[in-house]
């Protein structure tokens, strides 16, 4: 196991190039679903590496609940450990389990609240609410109906093809579960501080992706680009923070209206070659993430063969 067991820990930041790359060269779809699979399979690597540290390396620990076999000498030669690194992964794992239980509790608990501060309008797929607040999200349902929820403000201060551009968007968050693909970065990067600024990527990703396929629906990416464009000038926000949390990140705006002004982003059919900028990114994260989980699997193997021949049956 040695060093190896280590590896998943340093690892992702093999993928910050293509965070970046990934922004301005890939279709937004692509770096979405790329940069999404990246963060969940190096977080759970990592968060593999902290958990056989944490019992490899507190296994002599006095009052541990393991096998008195697993202390044996023998073992520890065959198994590599250090007892300080051991001891340092014990409350690493338990603030990763704390901050990604409450990420999740708090991701459930808005979707909760948002939907009950509709419960008494229509049941249609497009709730407007009588404020003068400008503001729009998408707000999925789970069991319950999708919704897109929009101020009469908001709607008052765009055209009419602008109102369809800004529904397109939101439909497009909903069609596409962005929701998901930002809850999984959100909590790789908590396991992984290494990881956040694929989740920032992602965050970014999943506004430019509504944006392309807003315009594909609405047939004018300039409306698209006025209607994103107006809405972030006279939206501040919901009068209640639980609404606005849920909501994605927008993104840096003039980036996204210069994007939407120029043409569309052509959509890759293969992977990119390795001797463009974003090819070489592309290749160094996919090959960090393979040897983390290669580097996490055969430690955990290793341990567990190893222990299992130790423990008495």
């Amino acid at each position: 196991m040695g060093v190896f067991v280590f590896l998943p820990l340093v690892l992702p930041l093999t993928a910050w190039p293509i965070a970046r790359l990934a922004e301005q060269r890939l279709h937004p779809r692509t770096a979405t679903r790329l940069l999404t699979a990246v963060s969940g399979v190096m977080a759970l690597c990592s968060t593999v590496c902290l958990g056989l540290l944490m019992v490899v390396g507190t296994a002599q620990l006095p009052g541990n609940p393991l096998p008195d076999a697993w202390s044996d000498p023998e073992v520890r030669e065959a198994v590599p450990y250090d007892e300080i690194a051991g001891r340092a992964a014990i409350p690493a794992l338990l603030l990763v389990a704390v901050v990604c239980a409450r990420t999740l509790w708090r991701h459930g608990r808005v979707r909760r609240r948002a939907h009950r501060a509709l419960a008494g309008l229509p049941g249609t797929e497009v709730a407007v609410l009588p404020d003068a607040v400008p503001y729009a999200y998408a707000l999925p349902g789970g069991t319950r109906r999708d919704r897109i929820v929009v101020t009469t403000a908001l709607l008052d201060s765009l055209r009419p093809a602008e109102r369809r551009a800004l529904f397109a968007h939101e439909r497009a968050h909903l069609a596409a579960r962005h929701h998901r693909h930002l809850l999984v970065v959100q909590l790789a990067a908590r396991a992984n501080p290494f990881l956040r600024p694929l989740c920032t990527a992602v965050s970014y990703t999943t506004e430019r992706w509504a944006d392309e396929e807003a315009a594909r629906a609405v047939g004018d990416r300039r409306t698209v680009a006025r209607a994103i464009g107006k809405a972030a000038l006279v939206s501040r926000g919901t009068p209640v923070a639980t609404l606005a949390a849920f909501a994605a990140a927008p993104g840096p705006v003039p980036r996204r209206v210069a994007a939407l002004l120029g043409p569309a982003p052509a959509v890759l059919r293969s992977w990119p070659s390795m001797f463009t900028s974003v090819g070489a990114a592309a290749w160094t994260a996919a090959a960090g993430t393979a040897v983390s989980a290669m580097a996490s699997a055969n430690s955990a193997v290793t341990m567990a063969l190893i222990l299992h021949a130790a423990t008495p049956l």
